[in-house]
């Protein structure tokens, strides 16, 4: 690996270890709660201890002056839930566009056993050929989505994780299977890290049950979006997410040190 992926890998995690917080969602759902005033959701969660926050081009200088010195990455293809087919994600920038709205990474969107996945195939391969002209790494989130295809297969979960690699990816979310011992299947198909999805809004205690079920089964962390960004205090679920991904924290533990009541 260059020293310029090196860097900026360095930039999007800690330690080896990455809470990213996505937040490209105003593409898909419009101006969800947590990104019409994207800039206080920002400095909280990055306050509270995340890496890097994702965001599409267009909002790169609303990030930027709230992100306290997080990483920041720059998503390139989406898609709306309003159109035709919310899993026909499109082209939205490149790699220079990326550069140029000051991003230490970029990511893509693959669903892996739908209709459109060979276009997609197609575009990661050809988005880690240009990003790795310039040292920029590649976040692949690579999910199991398709017809008859259930998404927390360990199985199919794994075969899109090391699809991700074999076509260039550096850092690889996807879902989580529900279990830390079904997922380890899942980090071992790759050589790469992985880190989980959000998935479902659940309680505070099994967002964080779900993150320790992860880490105990050797993922990276975590790039986790609405369970995080539409939080009532944003910085305080970031602080215990960060807390077991980077302290090693018990999942009850980290809510008590973030100074969020464990639920029952």
């Amino acid at each position: 690996m260059d020293a310029g992926k090196a860097a900026r890998l360095e930039r999007i995690g800690t330690g080896g270890r990455h809470l990213i917080v996505p937040m490209d969602h105003g593409i898909t759902m419009g101006p969800v709660k947590g990104l019409v005033d994207i800039e206080s959701t920002i400095d909280g969660i990055t306050a509270g201890g995340a890496d890097a926050v994702l965001t599409q081009k267009g909002i790169a200088s609303r990030v930027h002056p709230h992100k306290n010195g997080a990483g920041y990455i720059v998503h390139l293809n989406g898609s709306t839930t309003i159109g035709p087919d919310e899993e026909d994600k499109r082209l939205t920038g490149t790699v220079e566009d990326a550069i140029r709205a000051g991003a230490d990474a970029v990511s893509f969107h693959i669903n892996v056993g739908s209709e459109h996945e060979p276009d997609q195939i197609t575009q990661l391969g050809d988005l880690t050929t240009e990003a790795d002209r310039y040292g920029m790494p590649v976040l692949a989130m690579a999910y199991a989505r398709g017809p008859g295809i259930d998404e927390s297969d360990p199985e199919a979960l794994g075969h899109a994780v090391r699809l991700a690699e074999e076509l260039g990816a550096d850092v690889i979310k996807t879902g989580y299977s529900g279990d830390a011992e079904s997922f380890q299947h899942v980090v071992e198909a790759t050589a790469k890290p992985v880190v989980i999805a959000g998935g479902s809004k659940g309680t505070d205690e099994e967002t964080l049950e779900m993150v320790r079920g992860a880490m105990d089964a050797g993922a990276a962390g975590v790039s986790m979006g609405r369970s995080i960004f539409q939080h009532d205090d944003p910085e305080a679920i970031t602080s215990a997410v960060s807390a077991v991904i980077h302290d090693d924290a018990p999942a009850v533990e980290a809510l008590e040190r973030a100074g969020l009541i464990a639920e029952t």
